[in-house]
């Protein structure tokens, strides 16, 4: 996009992804970094964020659904890449042919991937997921020798080629939690099962970003990066992002579209629970919950405007909400056109995803992931 949109937009900073990389692996050394690109990168953007990650020398990308994974490969991305949320009847062939690896956590993917495998003439690319106690996807410990089983007769038959074994942390963002050494003793032993049972896999892996950011003994041959790819602390009892050594690439912004003073009792928005107390100047912000916004952060959202952090006045509705400017604007007096910072880096002293987090009792993971795609995203540094 050559000119900055006027209403609302997403700002990314693609030397701040480059730049997180390059942290994350410092901290994983001995591992190879998958950047998870998964839900448009996190709202950032896939394509562009998967080309700055490898630059920035990650080796494999990891989406959820098949349908990301086929854009990439469409962009003429070609690097190594894994897909794990599968349904059956899915796209098993056209991910086969495009060289996608993809996760199976149970006998009937490993049916469906195999079909598709004799369709298409080449062996599929598989990695068997382990659920070692997050309860969701993967197989259970009590299944585990019989899809291992299953997996290698179908490598020996030449329909497969297992390429990775892995499971996911349920508590890695919880320093300390019990779960986790369960979960990496559970890991090893299945782990151990698999290669006893002649599964020679390139790649294992566990980590997430809290697990790559403290967690060295789970990193094994591959960390799984998604959040802290983006800057974001993955949670903040590990730290902000600044003392976790990342920097925020995104900053949501938009143009302020009107400013005008009303009296003392004048209810702002929806339901009118906010009214002012005095004599006031309001600004509009022209932006909402269709854009992301979350209306769970009416009445508390940050925003900074003319020089300070101002907060939502009243409900956010779908497409605008309120800030109330008081009669002394501070440093600037704010105009319409003025910008307004929903959030950012924080360098600045502006908000961040995490303050927003905060404000609608949600985590920052949902802040940047669910910014809408009527928001334009203008990327710096590209």
């Amino acid at each position: 996009m050559n000119e900055t949109p006027t209403r609302v937009y997403a700002e990314i900073d693609l030397d701040a992804v480059r730049d997180n990389v390059r942290a994350l692996r410092a901290r994983a050394p001995r591992a190879a970094l998958m950047a998870v690109v998964k839900a448009d990168a996190y709202g950032h953007g896939a394509v562009p964020c998967a080309r700055a990650a490898l630059e920035a020398g990650a080796a494999w990308l990891g989406t959820a659904t098949p349908q990301e994974a086929l854009a990439l490969r469409a962009a003429g991305i070609d690097a190594p890449l894994l897909c794990w949320l599968w349904t059956p009847g899915g796209p098993w062939r056209e991910a086969v042919e495009a060289g996608i690896d993809v996760s199976v956590s149970g006998m009937w993917a490993l049916r469906e991937v195999q079909d598709a495998a004799r369709a298409a003439g080449r062996p599929a690319r598989i990695q068997l997921k382990a659920d070692t106690g997050l309860g969701r996807a993967g197989c259970q410990p009590a299944d585990w020798a019989e899809l291992v089983g299953a997996a290698a007769a179908a490598e020996a038959a030449g329909t497969v080629r297992v390429t990775g074994i892995w499971s996911h942390f349920a508590c890695a963002d919880e320093p300390g939690h019990p779960s986790i050494p369960l979960q990496l003793t559970a890991f090893g032993d299945m782990l151990a099962y698999a290669e006893k049972e002649g599964l020679e896999p390139e790649v294992r892996h566990i980590a997430n970003s809290p697990a790559t950011l403290t967690l060295p003994e789970s990193h094994y041959d591959l960390v799984r990066c998604g959040l802290a790819v983006y800057g974001v602390s993955p949670a903040p009892e590990l730290g902000t992002s600044a003392e976790l050594g990342l920097r925020p690439a995104m900053s949501l912004k938009a143009s302020v579209a009107l400013v005008k003073t009303v009296p003392a009792g004048h209810g702002v928005s929806y339901g009118h629970h906010y009214t002012t107390d005095a004599e006031t100047d309001l600004a509009l912000i022209p932006a909402g919950y269709a854009d992301g916004v979350p209306r769970h952060a009416s009445g508390r959202g940050p925003v900074a405007v003319g020089g300070r952090i101002r907060h939502i006045a009243g409900r956010v509705a779908m497409d605008q909400f309120v800030v109330d400017l008081g009669r002394d604007h501070g440093p600037l007096r704010v105009r319409p056109g003025d910008e307004a910072v929903l959030f950012g880096s924080g360098e600045h002293g502006e908000p961040t995803a995490e303050d927003w987090a905060q404000a609608a009792d949600t985590i920052a993971y949902e802040i940047v992931t669910r910014i809408g795609a009527r928001v334009p995203r203008v990327y710096r540094n590209g």
